[in-house]
């Protein structure tokens, strides 16, 4: 008998490629997730269909699809990136859509070239007034997030309910200083979101990209980023460890208001208005969606960046689906709902959680 043979350990035994997807798939969860999207996006390839007079002009279609779908979620993409933050702290953040409101109406305010604008009657206009809104509507943005921060953190306020509030607060007050008001902005400011690269329109989809990127990176590679995770594993833990819980709330949710703000501004830049009434109407649940099906934990101290945006694509994907089946917009939210409930259901759980 050949000794090498008699002292193989278990582990060292040869693995099948069904083994290996096993431990994979229930192990890993951005494995799972990516996945889960490949096959998303295999069924939105096979719906599609392959009849088209030549192999370029199916893949120009496919294309440009691809693009309509990234650029009309890069907005609540990137909501979803600061909700997926929140969420890792044991957080919620129900005001998104109220604060997409409230800022993107600043912006106009700021930028209107009729009688009401703001940096109109103070004589600033064109490309300074531009690089003012931006800078003054992303502070605006931050300092909104950061007065919810300290309501929870000072004021000892449950997030639901602290967000809860200011997402009604929010809105009402912007539905009512701008009931009846219409907005003309400078098409100057309409090419943040329209400029063409290639006769593309993807300056949204950069956006949400170099987004995602920098916040992977501080999830991943800064202390602010452990802190976080530290936070929502154990608020009580992390404390005696030295870190100030209060101060890395109050930064998550100012950063969450800061990246809300910039989705405004994508948004007024696309089409040059706002529906003050509707607009930004269940961006909160999307975003939540978007984080919980990228494998992030509802009860924090677990999240993905690049989950997020699988989350994220899977819900754009499936929602392309739904409309490309002529399922009603009434029943889309359904299939929504049960995705997320899915996903929930299928998390591991942390052990003692």
């Amino acid at each position: 008998m050949m000794p090498e043979l008699k002292n193989t350990p278990p582990e060292k035994k040869k693995r099948t490629f069904f083994d290996w997807f096993k431990y994979k798939w229930s192990n890993d969860p951005l494995f799972s997730i990516l996945i889960a999207l490949i096959i998303m996006v295999i069924l939105q390839t096979l719906t599609l269909g392959f009849d088209y007079n030549s192999v370029g002009e199916w893949f120009q279609t496919w294309i440009n699809n691809w693009i309509n779908i990234l650029r009309n979620n890069a907005g609540i993409g990137i909501v979803a990136l600061g909700m997926t933050f929140v969420i890792m702290t044991g957080g919620i953040d129900l005001a998104v859509g109220s604060t997409l409101v409230i800022t993107g109406a600043f912006s106009m305010y700021l930028l209107d070239t009729g009688s009401q604008g703001i940096l109109g009657a103070i004589g600033v206009t064109g490309l300074p007034a531009i690089i003012l809104t931006i800078i003054m509507v992303l502070g605006f943005g931050y300092l909104l997030g950061a007065l919810i921060g300290v309501t929870v953190t000072k004021g000892m306020v449950p997030p639901f309910i602290a967000t809860l509030g200011a997402m009604m607060i929010f809105r009402s007050v912007t539905q009512h200083f701008a009931q009846g008001y219409n907005t003309t902005v400078p098409m100057e400011f309409l090419q943040i979101s329209s400029f063409k690269m290639g006769n593309l329109m993807i300056m949204p989809i950069i956006y949400w990209a170099v987004i995602a990127a920098i916040l992977y990176y501080v999830s991943k590679r800064t202390t602010f980023g452990r802190q976080i995770i530290a936070v929502g594993s154990n608020e009580r833990a992390a404390m005696l460890s030295g870190i100030n819980v209060n101060k890395v709330k109050l930064r998550v949710y100012a950063l969450m208001g800061l990246l809300v703000s910039i989705a405004a501004i994508i948004q007024v830049s696309r089409i040059g208005s706002m529906d003050f009434s509707n607009a930004g109407r269940g961006m909160e649940m999307d975003a939540i969606a978007a984080a919980v099906v990228g494998g992030t934990n509802m009860l924090g101290g677990r999240g993905f960046i690049l989950g997020t945006v699988y989350g994220m694509l899977i819900i754009a994907v499936m929602n392309n689906l739904l409309n490309l089946f002529g399922v009603p917009p009434f029943l889309r939210e359904a299939f929504k709902g049960l995705i997320v409930i899915v996903a929930v259901l299928l998390q591991r759980k942390e052990k003692g959680a």
